[in-house]
């Protein structure tokens, strides 16, 4: 099966149920919607085998382009709506993209590829063009994974990876129906997004509240109008959410009592007195509108005050885990167990996991195999041959450790990959190779460190006698402008001592930030 034929397999089960909750979209307007573009998309010169690149908000026209793409037998090449041109411009030349579907705003001139304005309306459906019959071994999409400068990781996923994926999220059954809305405002060309969104609306037969703009204001008015059953949400903000919940309690000097209420509500329902427990939840409930049943938590690790926070509300809470190498939730936790911290629960159907060379607290790293795992990086065998074993199993680089109950905990990241409180992830590589092109650097360290409290991209520069502070902080902010916005390096030291390497030269960056937090590297900008 492939992605189109998904989609209309969920269009014959549930015609009339709607797919596009604000636009008021059934499944079965929506595949007709699909045939006209694609339509467009075809007198627009794109073919089978073609990459096409999406590069926009959360719109309508965004699943709408993307079933169009693969209606023709064509690639999706997803783009990160917070890069550069520069960044573009690469990305579209190592994945082969000639054209790039966006919204007008984002357009630039450009030699590299052509712009396709993603807003466009559609004319009639064409009865005569047929939908390509795509093989389940095809590449359905391309994610960027390593940086989108230098030289990048590309992930190709293919059609059975992707409906493997949906197939899989029969595992929330119990907390997500037909019918029942979704409220989609993770960006869908994240992995975590589109698995959810995308691959779990279509696999439920379930509606999709899009929001184009990350703005509490929006999202709690989208909330009140639209009451979401389910709301998948990166840990951050579902800390912020409950923050703001217990300020204003706090102000309100109900905090305390609800608290009390909230963390002995098993005794009180014991007792009868349940009626207390549910006048504490409903009017937080209202506050997501009165229905939601089930928040979905990934990108991130989720802190256990802020699971047991939602969970105290009476909500199911699912934490998943993934890499955009297993088109996201590989594990995704149960929540009718009681869980240790950190849990992502266990493997998804059709996949395994293997925790290998542990430590003596049985911590080691995570090697995945399964129908969700991609078959490797485009055009890079070597990485491939670091990464996958002789029995296909795929080393995640991230350290887990398994509790009695047979359930993941995840431990930390091998791989260097910063993320932030966003979710969002920065590549070390990525910027390091910006920053050695400075005139007076001659080595440099980016990682994770903690500013304020806050998790920051933060640098330690290696510098020639001579390098000022004030000339180095023009530089490393010119370097920046070449990258998105998050990735920037704003809190950085200097030092001209050498750097600690190891036996093949490369930078022992654990020994780098311990000097920091030491103060050997008492030159800082932060």
């Amino acid at each position: 099966m492939n992605m189109y034929q998904k989609l209309e397999n969920a269009v014959n089960q549930w015609p009339e149920n709607v797919f596009l909750v604000r636009e008021g979209i059934m499944y079965s307007q929506f595949v007709d919607q699909v045939r006209a573009r694609a339509a467009t998309l075809r007198d627009a010169g794109i073919k089978h085998g073609d990459v096409v690149g999406i590069l926009s908000h959360n719109l309508p026209q965004f699943p709408l382009t993307l079933f169009a793409i693969w209606y023709l037998g064509a690639t999706v090449l997803m783009l990160d709506t917070n890069l550069t041109p520069f960044e573009y411009d690469n990305m579209t030349q190592v994945a082969g993209c000639k054209f790039v579907c966006a919204e007008p705003s984002f357009f630039y001139k450009t030699d590299k590829f052509t712009f396709l304005d993603i807003t466009h309306k559609d004319g009639e459906i064409d009865y005569d063009l047929r939908p390509y019959p795509s093989e389940s071994t095809d590449v359905a999409i391309m994610s960027f994974t390593s940086g989108s400068t230098g030289m990048p990781k590309v992930v190709p996923l293919t059609h059975f990876n992707l409906t493997e994926c949906a197939n899989s999220l029969e595992d929330m059954s119990d907390y997500y129906h037909s019918g029942e809305i979704m409220y989609g405002f993770l960006p869908l060309y994240h992995i975590f997004g589109f698995a959810v969104c995308i691959l779990g609306t279509i696999q439920y037969g379930g509606g999709l509240v899009l929001q184009p703009v990350i703005n509490p204001k929006y999202i709690l008015d989208d909330f009140q109008k639209f009451q979401p059953h389910v709301i998948p949400v990166v840990p951050r903000v579902l800390e912020l959410f409950r923050n703001k919940i217990i300020d204003g309690m706090k102000a309100q000097k109900k905090w305390r009592v609800a608290s009390f209420i909230l963390n002995n509500q098993k005794t009180l329902k014991d007792m009868g007195l349940d009626f207390f427990v549910r006048k504490v939840q409903e009017p937080l409930l209202a506050i997501f509108g009165g229905r939601v049943r089930l928040l979905i938590a990934g990108g991130a690790a989720t802190k256990p005050e802020v699971e047991n926070f939602y969970e105290s509300l009476g909500l199911a809470f699912i934490q998943g885990y993934g890499l955009t190498e297993t088109v996201g939730p590989i594990c995704i936790s149960k929540p009718t167990s009681k869980r240790m911290p950190y849990s992502v629960g266990g493997s998804t159907s059709n996949n395994e996991c293997e925790i290998r060379d542990k430590d003596e607290n049985g911590v080691g790293v995570l090697w995945v195999r399964g129908h969700q795992v991609f078959n490797g990086y485009l055009n890079n065998p070597e990485a491939n041959a670091l990464v996958f074993d002789e029995k296909g199993f795929f080393n995640t680089g991230d350290m887990m450790y398994m509790d009695k109950n047979g359930e993941l905990h995840f431990a930390g990241r091998k791989k260097q990959v910063i993320v932030l409180d966003s979710g969002k992830n920065v590549y070390p590589d990525e910027l390091e190779a910006l920053f050695m092109e400075i005139e007076g650097v001659k080595n440099v360290a980016v990682f994770e460190h903690k500013v304020n409290d806050k998790t920051v991209t933060y640098g330690v520069f290696q510098v020639e006698q001579g390098m000022t502070m004030d000339k180095l902080l023009s530089e490393v902010a010119n370097a920046n402008k070449k990258v998105a916005s998050y990735k920037w390096v704003t809190h950085f030291a200097m030092t001209t001592d050498d750097l600690p390497m190891t036996s093949t030269q490369k930078v022992k960056h654990h020994m780098v930030r311990q000097n920091l937090i030491d103060g050997k590297y008492p030159d800082r900008h932060e």
